[in-house]
Formats: C-alpha cells, sequence, structure tokens
C-alpha cells in the first residue's frame, strides 16, 4: 500500500451495490447506478466529477446485477482505471467496503455513494481533511428540506457530533452528501462476514472516537433513491455541466439489451 500524498495517487471507491429497492416502479431491469440521465448512465457522472479532480483508480462496489455495471464500464473509462468488487449478497455500505478492501492500494480511500451526486471541490475536501486531525470527513451539504436525510450536528470545530434521525420538520440544514475522505486502515476494522451499515453503525462508532469531521460545502445535492427525485436529475444536472451529448437512440437502453443479451 502506498502512502496518499495527494489526491491523485488515492483510490476512490463507489457503492455501486444498492437495490433500488424504491426505484422498481421506474427502473427495474438495471442497477440504480445505471440509471439513463441525459442519455447516459447516472453512475458516468460521478465517473466524471472523480475523474475530473485527478484521481486515476476506482473500486466498484457492486451487488444487484453487478455484471451489467462490469460489462457496459469494463477496466477503463476515460482515463480511469476501474476495478469491480462484488458482493454475492447484500452486505450493507460498510459490508461493501470491508469486501473491497483488498483491492486498495493507496492509504486513504475516497468514498461516493452511488446513489447521490454533490458537485463539492474534492481537491479542497482533501487540502481541508489533511489539516484536520480527522479520521473520516463527511461532506455535508445544506438543502432546503433536510427532513428527508436527517441534519449532521457538529461542534464548532467542526467536528461531528450525530448524523440525526429524519424528523417532519421541513427545514434547511446541513445533511450528509454521501462524499467521505477517510483512512483505509479503517476498513480492516469492518466486522466481516455480516450485513454492515456505514451510516448507522460505523459512523457512530467512529464519532465516539473523536475522529469524525464535516467538510460544510455550499455546493448542489441530489439523490436519485425516489422517483420523485430521480426525476429532477436530468434538469439538476444540466444546470451544472449543461445539456447532455443527445444519442439518435438511447445508447443506454441499447448498450443495456446487448449487455443483457450477452449475459443469458
Amino acid at each position: 500500500m502506498t502512502a496518499s500524498y495527494d489526491l491523485a495517487s488515492t483510490t476512490a471507491m463507489i457503492l455501486a451495490g444498492g437495490l433500488g429497492t424504491r426505484l422498481r416502479s421506474v427502473i427495474s431491469d438495471r442497477p440504480k447506478v445505471l440509471a439513463p440521465v441525459g442519455g447516459r448512465p447516472f453512475l458516468s457522472y460521478l465517473l466524471d466529477q472523480v475523474g475530473a479532480a485527478g484521481i486515476r483508480r476506482v473500486v466498484l462496489c457492486t451487488g444487484h446485477l453487478g455484471e451489467q455495471v462490469q460489462a457496459l464500464y469494463g477496466d477503463a473509462y476515460e482515463g480511469l482505471n476501474l476495478v469491480y468488487s462484488r458482493e454475492a449478497t447484500p452486505a450493507g455500505t460498510g459490508g461493501a467496503l470491508r469486501i473491497a478492501h483488498e483491492h486498495v492500494d493507496s492509504s486513504s480511500i475516497l468514498v461516493l455513494n452511488g446513489d447521490s451526486y454533490c458537485a463539492a471541490d474534492l481537491r479542497g475536501l482533501w487540502d481541508w481533511h489533511h489539516v484536520q486531525p480527522a479520521h473520516v470527513s463527511v461532506v455535508t451539504a445544506e438543502v432546503d428540506d433536510a427532513s428527508s436525510f436527517g441534519r449532521v450536528e457538529t461542534d464548532s470545530s467542526g467536528r461531528v457530533l450525530s448524523f440525526a434521525e429524519k424528523t417532519p420538520d421541513p427545514t434547511p440544514g446541513p445533511i450528509n452528501a454521501g462524499i467521505y475522505l477517510m483512512h483505509t486502515a479503517l476498513l480492516g476494522r469492518i466486522p466481516a462476514d455480516r450485513v454492515v451499515s456505514l451510516e448507522t453503525e460505523l459512523f457512530p462508532r467512529w464519532i465516539g472516537a473523536g475522529g469524525v469531521f464535516a467538510y460544510a460545502t455550499r455546493a448542489r445535492f441530489l439523490d436519485i433513491g425516489t422517483p420523485e427525485r430521480f426525476g429532477t436529475a436530468e434538469t439538476f444536472l444540466e444546470s451544472l455541466h449543461g445539456p447532455a451529448r443527445r444519442p439518435a437512440i438511447d445508447e443506454v437502453a441499447s448498450a443495456l439489451a446487448s449487455v443483457q443479451g450477452d449475459l443469458r
């Protein structure tokens, strides 16, 4: 394992194994990360963000229909080296990271949820993380209605005190934006051979040890976990990056049909 002296030498890990149960009514034939947005799989936007930050190695933590992800992207994407870690049965977000530990070759890792997008400054996160006494830095984003996500509570230094539960109070507040920079050594401490949640089990444990800090950003945030939020994804991403290239046909559906045919 090599020391991560800059963000470019860091391994990124994208949690791409979710079942996408709440999206089944609109997307049932593919994993959630391949949901088409503007003629492209949602995962491509996350890979673009990671690549733009200078990272060159990405571990894709797949699960449900994960063979489609590997068949569609292969081992490279726009200069990124792609590696796959496949969970045989659902292992939870923490369990997925534990399984993927063997594929990490850097002392720090950048973790992204595969069903959300935050336009945070990843280089700024890296610089900030390394002047804090942090084992884990969690990107937080301000949203107009934090009731659906639960707020992140911090002290005056930015140290995370708790991840509050969802409440019916529709007021603005900071939420977990699904991007984390952490020491790779933490992965080896995650229990093996059982389901482990990063959010509900590991973060509270690490908060208790005093090593979780919040990197607060005003960057815009998108979660595609429900049909309603997924329906806003194209407009959201166009507002950040401009209109996506429009193929003559739905190339995502076409490519997936080919992949699915090959896998039968």
